[in-house]
């Protein structure tokens, strides 16, 4: 008995150092910046069908104000950071079937505090599909447009392979600041001239278990993005302009599609909690 207190105390002490590390890193190297997010949620109004698109377009300012809404809630409650990753790689190899997707039987089997260890980002994105959803249905346009902004922060963390890894920001690579050179930097140099082409919406069926998808989508982008980086700084001293033309180079075609990808599935939730809602008549 005393040799397994000893053993879970050990446990639980691992945990809370992981927790803690988590809670002291960077703010900016847990998201896309806050221009992703911003041509991410601009992209995704113009995806909509016309009975919906006419309220998100007229609420389009709302929109780009709240979407960056969690990044500055992390100020307050660094916590709240366990929201928006997922690392998939404490579960296992891929395609991570170790992890169930329903959070009630991953609770089960890891425990609480394992899992907001190691992010909640999937199950996140469907409390938001849900309360959006509701919104909707007791046509509170307002407290919808609020919702929606803030859903479509945690979709497009979906789609930021940085978003689903343990090696956040190249801790484990040896690539410090990687999150924010393909998340920020890559988007604030070459975003006015590269193209952003998001499929129409679509109905999500299941809006955790989608989320999960697009983690595991993100994922698989990862060691060629980590590549790219390595190899665009060979021969370099620091970050020069000739690294993020070749870091561009490399990884531009990956970092478009996610973009375009996420703004697809941003506004794909969006139609998803309308028709879930009962398809009300929108406000314009």
């Amino acid at each position: 008995m005393r040799r397994r207190s000893h053993n879970q105390r050990c446990r639980h002490a691992v945990l809370a150092f992981g927790i803690v590390s988590f809670l002291f890193l960077p703010q900016n190297s847990w998201a896309w910046g806050r221009n992703a997010h911003r041509l991410i949620i601009n992209k995704a109004v113009d995806t909509l069908p016309g009975d919906v698109r006419a309220f998100f377009e007229a609420g389009r300012g709302s929109l780009l104000q709240h979407v960056t809404d969690p990044l500055d809630a992390l100020a307050k409650n660094p916590a709240d950071r366990r929201n928006a990753f997922i690392a998939l790689d404490k579960y296992g190899r891929f395609p991570f079937e170790a992890l169930p997707r329903s959070y009630k039987a991953a609770v089960t089997k890891f425990g609480k505090v394992k899992l907001d260890a190691n992010g909640l980002l999937p199950w996140q994105i469907g409390v938001y599909s849900e309360k959006l959803t509701n919104a909707l249905k007791a046509g509170k346009w307002d407290e919808a447009r609020v919702d929606a902004a803030i859903l479509a922060h945690y979709v497009a963390q979906a789609h930021d392979p940085f978003s689903t890894t343990d090696n956040f920001d190249g801790r484990l690579s040896g690539q410090a600041g990687i999150n924010e050179r393909f998340g920020s930097t890559l988007i604030d140099r070459y975003s006015s001239f590269f193209p952003i082409r998001p499929n129409d919406a679509a109905f999500i069926s299941d809006p955790t278990d989608h989320a999960f998808d697009a983690c595991l989508s993100a994922h698989r982008w990862l060691e060629s993005i980590l590549l790219a980086d390595r190899n665009a700084l060979r021969g370099e001293n620091s970050y020069t302009d000739e690294y993020y033309d070749r870091f561009y180079n490399e990884a531009g075609a990956i970092l478009i599609r996610q973009l375009s990808d996420a703004a697809t599935d941003v506004a794909s939730f969006w139609l998803t909690a309308w028709n879930n809602a009962g398809r009300p008549a929108l406000p314009h």
